[in-house]
């Protein structure tokens, strides 16, 4: 019957989307992973792509009707900005992802010393202590519930990218009531 079929349909791009996704990112870790990448670098306004990426996730971020905290200092840093959004579009998705509907997301960018500190933090479920210590490992995921949304390379690659940008990540999480990713990168804008 034709509403069987679409839904059938439905099943199979969803599918076709997951995998499409997949692939990317395995072909994206690989690469950097396996050549020797020199991204290229140029004058960045952090705080203004941060903002354009907070803004991509609006409809998202309204239909589940989570309150967006964004505390933005102007910093402008060197950086390569194609590997920067990466690190963004991973962070935020999974703030979304894992944070329920009414809840919060933050998005902080503040100089600290000669490092531009960016924090992404949400009242998500959290991640145990366990999880925690495999979160940035190929293919791992600690919450299986939301496993049909990702495919465990994403934060496998924002490591690798800040490793490339010679940064650093922390995760600081509660069980029950949140997490917040740190990205300290050089905040050297010359």
């Amino acid at each position: 019957p034709p509403g069987t079929r679409e839904k059938y349909a439905q099943v199979l791009v969803d599918a076709s989307e997951r995998l499409t996704s997949l692939i990317v990112n395995i072909l994206k870790l690989n690469k950097l992973e396996n050549q020797e990448i020199r991204p290229e670098t140029r004058r960045v306004r952090l705080d203004e792509m941060l903002a354009e990426a907070v803004l991509r996730f609006e409809e998202a971020i309204d239909a589940k009707k989570l309150h967006l905290e964004c505390d933005l200092e102007e910093t402008e840093i060197v950086s390569a900005p194609e590997y920067l959004e990466i690190i963004w579009n991973n962070l935020l998705s999974n703030a979304l992802k894992f944070t329920e509907e009414g809840g919060m997301i933050g998005v902080s960018l503040k100089r600290e010393g000669p490092k531009a500190v960016v924090r992404i933090s949400d009242t998500g479920c959290g991640i145990s202590a366990d999880t925690g210590a495999h979160i940035f490992e190929k293919f791992y995921q600690g919450d299986t519930s939301h496993s049909g949304e990702g495919n465990g390379l994403g934060l496998a690659l924002v490591k690798k990218v800040i490793d490339l940008l010679g940064g650093e990540i922390s995760v600081e999480s509660d069980v029950g009531k949140g997490s917040t990713f740190t990205v300290a990168l050089n905040g050297e804008s010359s």
